[in-house]
């Protein structure tokens, strides 16, 4: 290294050597505290379950809790080794969410069991199979945090995510209604001994995608083109990816019969594009193609009208094949829970069509109440905003992209199920994340939850220190000269 360069280090190597940098506690401790507390609440629920159910009340309970204890244990060791600069609050919020999500099917479990024995048939518990769900999703949890050591690789392979992603998200239109439609909705893959859903994989795979496309093409989308009212219009040539993005989804819209997965898909691109430029018109653009693309499709077909009706009036529609009547129930449970709701065990969540699935939402406002699922969708904004404070504090703005579209995809999927649920938008076929049963939603999101802990964990890594610079010793032609005086030849002794 040549002397200037040593010089330029020198004062940065002194200021860590007078004002070293701050140790960042990693807050693992609290982390698992924290989980510890959503252990103990899911059991306090399971308890209040089998109470109000008469069910009898044994050690298992507790065992139960343990184990829940235990599996998410397992968790946060992984990220304490792969992972251990990440947000403390994520995992226990999605802990507390999945164990609510558990419980409650077990509850609804119980009610169409009971209901199944009067009817003279057999039921199957779906509460095994989604525990069995949670088991493989957190192997995939720690398998993506093993893998993504760093969110930054994946830039590399953003154009075959975006390939990958449309392929799953179209896949299940192209095949026939046998393999792929289930309660109108063509959103599975149906394969022999499972179904899967390919779209909640694919908003992952367009996510990644679209981040590492707009930090590549940003310039392009900063441009403006000609004036229209005083608002700077894009460029005509720069309008290809929300083209192409409003085409896919009004496409899902059509053939898939999914307002839900439509409208998430758009509602992230739009995001993504928006922190990338700053500029509203995008959005303002993107709104209109969606809304003229939702107007053609009313207009053409008939089950487009439909939800549209059932959304409206589903009283009206209420005796009707399709019609109004599971938005209608839901409406009668939600107003049944009140405030405080019937208490976990004591309503009646089973007179409501899917339940477990679509409608989970309505089953926790009947027995929890208006407090209850106000709680819940704290829950999902605390572990929202937690993502978007990772997102804003990382260094990178790939990172920042992706982070940002992980935390928003959470909170626009929840708006999307309880806006279904409450009327407020037209009824929709997507889950709530980790509370309803489906291996599929509860794999994909977390495997999004595992990268939202890998960019909280490079946002909250400290920065290396510079390496101490060696001493350079001078070049020869720079060195000084130093004299040095002979010795005396009698070795210093006079005559």
């Amino acid at each position: 290294m040549s002397q200037p360069a040593a010089r330029a280090a020198e004062p940065l190597a002194a200021q860590f050597q007078t004002n070293p940098p701050r140790e960042v506690p990693t807050r693992r401790n609290t982390e698992l505290v924290l989980l510890g507390f959503a252990a103990f609440i899911v059991t306090i629920a399971l308890v209040l379950v089998e109470a109000n159910q008469e069910q009898e009340l044994t050690w298992s309970i507790v065992w139960l809790g343990l184990a829940y204890l235990a599996i998410f244990a397992a968790a946060h060791l992984a990220v304490r080794r792969w992972a251990p600069y990440a947000d403390p609050v994520l995992l226990p919020c999605v802990a507390l969410l999945n164990g609510i999500g558990l419980v409650m099917i077990h509850r609804i479990d119980l009610a169409l069991a009971e209901k199944a024995v009067q009817n003279g048939k057999d039921y199957t518990p779906a509460v095994t199979a989604q525990v069995l769900f949670t088991v493989i999703s957190l192997g995939f949890f720690v398998a993506v945090l093993v893998i993504v050591n760093d969110h930054r690789t994946l830039t590399r392979y953003g154009y075959t995510a975006g390939l990958i992603g449309i392929v799953a998200l179209a896949l299940p239109a192209l095949l026939p209604s046998s393999l792929s439609e289930v309660n109108g909705a063509k959103v599975w893959l149906k394969l022999p001994g499972f179904s899967i859903q390919p779209g909640e994989f694919a908003k992952i795979l367009l996510m990644v995608f679209f981040a590492s496309f707009l930090v590549s093409k940003r310039d392009l989308f900063m441009v403006a083109g000609k004036k229209f009212l005083g608002v700077e219009l894009p460029r005509a040539r720069d309008l290809g990816p929300i083209l192409i993005a409003a085409v896919a989804c009004i496409g899902i819209l059509v053939f898939e019969k999914d307002l839900g997965t439509s409208l998430l898909f758009f509602s992230v691109i739009l995001m993504m594009l928006y922190v990338a430029t700053e500029r509203i018109i995008w959005v303002v653009l993107g709104l209109s193609f969606f809304v003229g693309g939702c107007l053609i499709a009313y207009n053409l077909f008939t089950h487009v009208q439909q939800r549209v009706a059932n959304w409206l009036d589903p009283l009206a529609t209420y005796d009707k094949a399709g019609g109004g009547y599971q938005i209608a129930q839901g409406l009668f449970g939600l107003g049944t829970g009140g405030i405080g709701g019937t208490g976990l065990g004591a309503g009646r969540p089973d007179m409501v069509p899917e339940a477990n699935t679509d409608f989970i939402t309505a089953a926790i406002g009947e027995e929890l109440g208006f407090i209850g699922l106000a709680a819940v969708l704290m829950l999902y904004l605390l572990l929202a905003m937690r993502g978007m404070r990772s997102a804003l504090a990382v260094r990178d703005t790939f990172g920042k992209l992706l982070g940002g579209g992980l935390a928003f995809t959470m909170v626009m999927q929840i708006f999307v199920v309880v806006g279904g649920v409450t009327k407020l938008i037209p009824e929709t076929g997507i889950t709530a994340p980790f509370l309803s049963k489906g291996g599929s939603s509860l794999l994909a999101n977390y495997i999004l939850v595992a990268l939202l802990l890998r960019v909280s964990d490079a946002a909250r890594r400290p920065a290396a220190r510079p390496k101490p610079q060696p001493q350079q010793q001078a070049p020869i032609a720079e060195a000084h000269t130093v004299l040095v005086q002979r010795p005396p030849a009698d070795g210093g002794q006079q005559a």
